[in-house]
């Protein structure tokens, strides 16, 4: 049994300074006495555990540099400390499952899934799985059918990057209709324009320009065959009970056809059309925190901070950086643009709801001890102290201050 002393405690309607018990991994008891170890939570805050329900950041770790592949039980175990460290007690890691060989292989998805499974009891924070399914990568569905059966329910993420990469020159991101529509404009593939809107993707897949475009062309050859393929992976995954998600809608069209087959979460809407459709429609929206945390997108999409205040978000994900979830929340509050536990709660009930984890995001006797302290002085940034999943200390860091300036109480370990 642990008691945190005398917190400003982030609960779902108020907060308050009070104490907060814990035992047997759960949150026993709300503004009661002391109990067992205490620990003197006095200055800080303590608030739910952040809930990351998309990020690739591990993919820096896998691949420190270009064509440089790390171990993955060493990358997966830095990454793990990295979201201890940051607050964030849950995380879906977003293993791209594509058709590109290299990084984002689906043999190296799955070879990465079962090392973050036989890893799990030496990681610090519940590390689950976005299974980030490129919808033209039939060579998946095995690896999607395992990692559902997994000890950790995944969720799913529909992609389709292929449309993206092939729609025609004059037409924006996000401009870009329907993906699945006849009436769609594609690009041509053999115009030089081609090789400069796909160089990345070949440096990073290990491919001469030439080699990468000849691939596209026969991965596109399936797209006939596409709607079929999703149509038996939401199968899978409504048999599984996971979260299902699309990803970069366009459209209010694009979210109706996902949310048919049972996409109910819409991550990263890159236009308002996309996102009031979501909200309409009961469905939960999810936002990077990089663009709020930054100010806006930068690729020129919508900007998280204004979705937040039109009441158009309901989750912030790390995207491809971890701290950026605190840093969002602090501009955000700096910004006024809700109120305190409106915007934590982008980053803990929301993510919560979206991914169907009813045991966890919130305050309340009964739920999981998943929990964070939190030194957030006037006019400076947020930094963790703290942070305990399932009533188990995960990261626990003192400042230099804190254990030998005069006159203020000493920091128990």
């Amino acid at each position: 049994m642990l008691t945190f002393e005398g917190a400003t405690v982030y609960l779902p309607s108020e907060i308050a300074r009070t104490n907060v018990t814990i035992a047997d991994g759960a949150i026993v008891e709300i503004g009661g006495p002391v109990q067992g170890a205490r620990i003197d939570a006095r200055d800080q805050i303590l608030a739910p555990a952040l809930i990351d329900v998309h990020g690739d950041a591990f993919e820096r770790q896998l691949m420190p540099r270009p064509g440089v592949y790390f171990p993955q039980e060493a990358a997966v175990i830095d990454t793990d400390r990295q979201l201890a460290t940051n607050g964030i007690a849950t995380a879906y890691h977003a293993i791209t499952l594509g058709w590109e060989p290299g990084l984002r292989d689906v043999d190296r998805g799955r070879d990465l899934i079962r090392v973050i499974a036989d890893l799990a009891p030496r990681l610090t924070v519940e590390n689950r799985v976005q299974l980030r399914w490129e919808t033209f990568a039939f060579d998946a569905l095995d690896v999607i059918q395992e990692a559902l059966h997994g000890p950790l329910l995944p969720s799913v993420a529909f992609n389709d990057h292929t449309s993206m990469t092939m729609r025609a020159y004059d037409v924006p991101i996000q401009d870009r209709g329907f993906e699945l529509s006849p009436d769609f404009s594609i690009a041509a593939l053999d115009d030089d324009r081609m090789k400069k809107r796909t160089a990345s993707k070949a440096h990073r897949a290990g491919l001469s320009e030439d080699d990468y475009i000849a691939l596209l062309a026969r991965v596109w050859d399936r797209r006939g065959d596409v709607p079929e393929v999703i149509a038996r992976v939401a199968a899978m995954a409504a048999e599984a009970g996971a979260p299902v998600l699309s990803h970069d809608d366009t459209t209010a069209q694009t979210r109706a056809w996902y949310r048919a087959r049972g996409a109910t979460v819409a991550e990263f809407p890159m236009v308002l059309d996309a996102a009031r459709a979501a909200r309409d429609a009961g469905d939960s929206i999810i936002f990077g925190a990089p663009n709020a945390a930054r100010g806006g997108s930068h690729i020129g999409s919508l900007g998280a901070g204004d979705m937040v205040e039109d009441g158009l978000c309901d989750a912030l994900a790390s995207d491809y950086f971890y701290p950026a979830m605190l840093a969002a929340v602090a501009r955000l509050d700096a910004e006024r643009r809700a109120d305190r536990l409106a915007l934590w709660s982008l980053v803990s009930s929301g993510p919560a709801r979206a991914m169907k984890l009813r045991d966890r995001g919130t305050i309340e006797v009964g739920k999981r001890a998943d929990l964070v302290l939190v030194d957030w002085p006037d006019g400076h940034a947020p930094a963790v102290t703290g942070t305990w999943v399932g009533g188990r200390m995960a990261y626990r860091g003192h400042a230099a201050g804190a254990l030998s300036v005069p006159g203020k109480p000493r920091v128990p370990a």
